[in-house]
């Protein structure tokens, strides 16, 4: 990412955010004051809102990502470290002037940080530029410090007892030794969740998810040590004996905790809607405790949100009942990102007749990788002019839902 592309990204970014923020209706204050509710006229498209030319210009000039770009580079930030910020936190340089950030970068400085270490924490972990300047902002990089460093030299462990909330920092390094990913470690000391808090509880849950077999490398590994830690071993025994009077077996209980821990936070109520919700759609009781074995997260869904996905493939696409059960992360799918794009692709194909099955297998159509989606439905056709009318449709981002249903009518 050149420097050209990334003062561009800073400038669109900061422009969508001004954007949506007026569309929204929401009032400015300081700098933004210029920019009024008044100041927006009614149109079609987008939104519905769009602005006045002369407020258009004034928020334009408002957008100022040379400034913020700059100052960066001011304090040794080199391209590469911006792009790693834009690409993990762009919200940062959106939501901070070149004052603000200024002033919180001086504000570490001071504290000691040299220009290397300033940019390689600052770029790992962006989201410190997001907390107010002082304590809170001293403290989050003095734990994202001893995480970055811990991992080059053992010797930073000992800085773990001079911060606050010095047992955090240990148990974070514990997770560490154990092989859970900087990724997931570092939301765990700027949170205000308990997992990595106190000494004895926390050694204790994670000697359960330990024994129970989850891989420190993934997330679920995490959301376990939430679970446990957060559960007595009464409220779990109470909640698999729920789950048992509802159908489901011990061993199904512990297989579906290993792939979702968060099964076992669901309250009773909510277990009871989800299953009539699924039965209610036709779902026999088998199928919906197969369905849930194979795919837990489905049991925390909305009855809207389930209702409007089965209902799309089933009576929109056609297939059958039985096939959705059969896959049941496909009612996991974003409607708008996924479902609709490829099965408005597969349409397309049926109308024109290019398909040599009236409609192919749920599994293949929802399932597939992107890559390999297009390659089966889009880029193997010799008519240059349809795959591109396919890209469009696929990417969905391009083509309002509207207007790829009419484009199908026509």
């Amino acid at each position: 990412m050149n420097s050209l592309i990334i003062r561009r990204f800073v400038g669109l970014q900061k422009w969508r955010n001004l954007r949506v923020s007026l569309q929204n209706g929401s009032s400015f204050s300081n700098s933004f004051s210029s920019a009024s509710a008044a100041d927006v006229s009614p149109k079609d498209g987008g939104k519905g809102e769009t602005f006045k030319a002369s407020s258009f210009l004034d928020s334009l000039r408002l957008v100022n990502a040379d400034s913020v770009l700059d100052l960066l580079r001011s304090y040794g930030f080199t391209d590469s470290h911006i792009s790693s910020i834009i690409r993990s936190d762009p919200q940062v340089l959106i939501a901070n002037t070149a004052t603000s950030l200024g002033s919180k970068l001086e504000f570490l400085q001071a504290r000691g940080a040299s220009s290397s270490e300033l940019t390689e924490i600052v770029s790992t972990v962006p989201k410190i530029l997001g907390k107010r300047e002082g304590q809170s902002i001293s403290r989050y990089y003095d734990f994202v410090k001893v995480i970055i460093e811990a991992d080059k030299s053992s010797k930073y462990v000992k800085l773990s007892h001079s911060l606050s909330q010095g047992n955090k920092i240990r148990n974070v390094l514990v997770l560490r030794e154990l092989g859970v990913p900087q990724k997931r470690l570092l939301p765990l000391l700027i949170s205000k969740a308990q997992p990595v808090c106190g000494k004895e509880k926390f050694d204790a849950s994670l000697k359960k998810v330990v024994e129970m077999g989850f891989d420190p490398t993934t997330s679920t590994f995490v959301h376990a040590l939430h679970m446990l830690y957060q559960m007595s071993d009464k409220t779990i025994e109470e909640k698999v004996e729920f789950y048992t009077s509802v159908g489901f077996t011990v061993d199904d209980v512990w297989a579906m905790v290993k792939k979702w821990p968060r099964s076992l936070t669901h309250s009773e109520k909510k277990v009871a809607n989800s299953i009539e919700t699924f039965l209610g759609l036709g779902f026999s009781r088998d199928e919906f405790l197969m369905m849930v074995k194979r795919f837990p997260q489905c049991i925390g869904f909305s009855t809207e949100l389930v209702k409007k996905k089965t209902e799309y493939l089933v009576k929109e696409m056609n297939w059958p009942l039985k096939a959705v059960a059969s896959i049941p992360q496909v009612v996991g799918y974003s409607l708008e990102k996924r479902t609709v794009p490829r099965c408005n692709v597969i349409k397309v194909l049926i109308s024109k007749g290019l398909l040599e099955s009236e409609l192919p297998a749920i599994s293949s159509v929802l399932t597939s990788t992107s890559e390999k989606f297009l390659n089966c439905y889009v880029r193997k056709h010799d008519d240059k002019q349809l795959v591109a009318e396919l890209m469009v449709i696929f990417t969905g981002d391009r083509v309002s839902l509207t207007d790829q249903k009419t484009r199908l009518e026509q």
